[in-house]
């Protein structure tokens, strides 16, 4: 069975979201943010810690310290982006490749999301977390500003194609979905992208995604 270390919020949630499509059998291993023990008083590394990012035994899965890391008959991987891809290919069906160009379409994709996009849509949804202030809002207008250009070539490609691979839902859509989830609290930035705006929902319409999420938001923050 797949093992997943890691909580539901975190990046978790694009694997948890794939699992629950491709029908894979799996659990969840609770792993803490030891910043999210911190900010609670509690130490990370102190007796009766929760298991968390800096306990020793998560680190010997994981040397960098970061969440979520798979586990799937001895073959361990830590970038949730490319557990995504590992899951499909491994599962099969509609949501893979069928073939090489395919495989290398999506790679592109969660590449391109990965390096273009997630670092601002990030900022973007721990500014909009932080609460309004002068500070937070520069920040998300700096982030939105830098977020135009790569919006905007999503914006082109899904005018012409239903989906992002294949014309059919696929994990490339999940991978780049989640990737987009961040900066979706931006509405204004979102309604300049229309048919952006309008395939995130249809993404999160699934109700893969539902029960994920569902789940997520009984999760304790």
């Amino acid at each position: 069975m797949i093992t997943v270390y890691g909580m539901y919020r975190s990046r978790a949630t694009r694997n948890i979201w794939a699992l629950e499509e491709l029908g894979l059998p799996w659990h969840l291993k609770p792993v803490i943010q030891a910043y999210r023990l911190e900010a609670r008083g509690v130490d990370p590394q102190g007796p009766g810690a929760p298991m968390n990012t800096h306990t020793p035994e998560f680190l010997r899965l994981s040397p960098a310290g970061a969440i979520p890391v798979m586990e799937d008959a001895g073959l361990i991987l830590s970038e949730s982006l490319a557990i995504n891809l590992y899951l499909a290919r491994k599962a099969g069906g509609p949501l893979a490749p069928k073939e090489a160009r395919e495989e290398a379409l999506m790679e592109q994709w969660a590449l391109y999301g990965a390096t273009a996009i997630e670092t601002d849509a990030l900022e973007i949804s721990m500014a909009f977390a932080k609460g309004a202030s002068e500070g937070a809002e520069a920040a998300i207008e700096r982030a939105s500003d830098r977020l135009r250009r790569p919006f905007a070539a999503l914006e082109t490609h899904l005018s012409a194609h239903s989906h992002m691979v294949g014309g059919r839902f696929t994990v490339a859509d999940i991978n780049m979905a989640e990737v987009v989830r961040y900066a979706q609290a931006h509405k204004a930035l979102m309604e300049a992208f229309p048919r952006l705006k309008s395939w995130l929902e249809l993404c999160q319409s699934r109700p893969a995604f539902q029960k994920m999420w569902k789940t997520r938001d009984s999760e304790a923050v």
